[in-house]
Formats: structure tokens, sequence, C-alpha cells
């Protein structure tokens, strides 16, 4: 008798066990995926400060650490091509970018100043180096390498933008960040009205720097040689739901028929 109370104390003990252990496992990747060191949300948070506009990510510093940097090097290109391009189009653009970036560079130093946030004050190695090959070019080779240069910087910063723009919770960098799309745009169409953008150059260089994914995903179908009409997209049609009765009973055949009784004339005064 003692045997099989100790066994039934045993399987109860088991059964414990398990839901235990399973409750374990449905809390493990919750916890290994979402608060665990290392992970996109906790590194979010430690990278970010807090501001009386918002929080300040590390992305959001990024942005702006960009924007001064463009300023930095694009209105001295801007100047270089207003003066020595040799085309219209070319000048066009160079008018487009100090204007651009005179604007935009006001706005990032109000925005770094209310953030308390230190900006550079020299471009970086890099763009001084594109600023060097510009000096040495002449004619239309000063063309070539200041529409390819601008465009493809404005090409990588035209992304930060749109990430920053996506996903910032600072209400002073999510304006900056619609300022900055709007001026970013208008450079990226200008240079390309030059007629000297490399875009195979462009999109081999922005492949080489993307990141490879972890895996290999299957490509997208390819062209065919009679593709079918695409079905326009069209909203959903209006489900309709039949309506109660009403609250009064309407007037009846016969009263409708019945014609209103005229007022009696008034009569005179004897």
């Amino acid at each position: 008798m003692r045997s099989i109370q100790r066994s039934g104390l045993g399987g109860t003990g088991l059964i414990v066990a398990g839901l235990a252990a399973t409750l374990v496992a449905l809390i493990f990747p919750v916890w290994s995926y979402t608060d665990r060191s290392g992970t996109g949300v906790d590194v979010l948070n430690a990278q970010t400060v807090s501001t009386q506009f918002g929080p300040l990510s590390a992305l959001d510093r990024e942005f702006l650490t960009k924007v001064r940097l463009a300023g930095l090097w694009e209105l001295p290109a801007g100047q270089q091509a207003q003066e020595r391009g040799t085309t219209e189009a070319v000048r066009i653009a160079g008018r487009h970018l100090i204007a651009g970036h005179t604007f935009l560079d006001e706005r990032v130093r109000d925005v770094a100043s209310r953030l308390r946030f230190e900006l550079p004050n020299q471009p970086s190695e890099q763009q001084r180096e594109w600023l060097s090959t510009m000096d040495a070019a002449q004619g239309e080779d000063f063309d070539r390498e200041f529409a390819n240069l601008l465009r493809m910087a404005h090409g990588k910063v035209f992304s930060v933008v749109a990430q920053v723009r996506a996903s910032t919770r600072n209400s002073l960098v999510r304006t900056l960040a619609d300022d900055a799309n709007t001026t970013v745009l208008d450079h990226i169409q200008v240079l390309e009205a030059t007629g000297y953008v490399d875009f195979d150059a462009l999109a081999s260089d922005m492949a080489a720097a993307s990141t490879p994914p972890l895996t290999n995903s299957p490509a997208p179908p390819g062209p065919t040689p009679a593709p079918a009409s695409a079905v326009p997209v069209t909203p959903s049609p209006v489900t309709t739901y039949p309506l109660p009765p009403p609250a009064t009973s309407p007037p009846s055949a016969a009263a409708k028929r019945t014609e209103p009784t005229e007022p009696a004339e008034p009569s005179e005064a004897a």
C-alpha cells in the first residue's frame, strides 16, 4: 500500500516537473531574443538618451552628423560646379546644392543646439579626397566627377534619411528628416539631369556596400515574353445591412388621399 502511494506521488511530481519545463520553454525565447544583452531592442535602449523633444537614438545622432558633414563638402562642391561647370545643367545643379545645403546646414545647427549635440566642423577624410579629385579635374572630366561623386553621396544619405524618418521618436529629428528628404531628392534629380551619372557604377557600388543576407532567397520571377495584365486594385464592396423597422407606422393610403380642410373665411365685424 505504501509503495502504491509513493508511486502516485512520484507520478504527480513528474507531471508538475513537465508543466514547469513547458513553461520555461515558452518563456525562454521571449527572454533570450527580447531582453538579452546584444539584441536590437537592448542596443536601442542602451544607446538612446532622453530629451524634452523625445528619445534621441544613436541613428538620430548619426543622421545629424551626416547632414552636417554633407553641407561641409557639398557646399564648396556646388560652388565649384557653378564656377567651373562646362554645361548649364551642371551649373544649375551647383546652384541647387548651394541653396539646399545652406538651408539644411542652418536647420541642423539649430536642431543640434536645442538637443545639446556637438556637430563636426570639418568634412571627413573621404570627403576631402572627393574635393581634391574635383579640384584636379578639368573641363568635361570635372562635370563627370562632380555629377557621379555627388550623386553617389546623395544616394547613401537618402537611405539614412528614410530610415530615420520611419523610426525616430524625436520630434526635432523628424521634422529635419522631412526637410532633408525634400532637399536630397531635389539634388538627386538635378544631378541626374546633367546626363553624366553612371547608373551602372552606382548600382555596383550600392551592391558592394550592402550586407549579404544570411540565407539566399529565391530570385523574383524575371521578364516573360507575354506577361498577363495586372488586375487593378479595387476597394472591397461596401457591406449593406437591413435597416430596422421604423419607430412609427407610415400614414395609410386613405389618409394620404384626404385633402386638408381649408380654413374658414374670417367673419366681418358687425
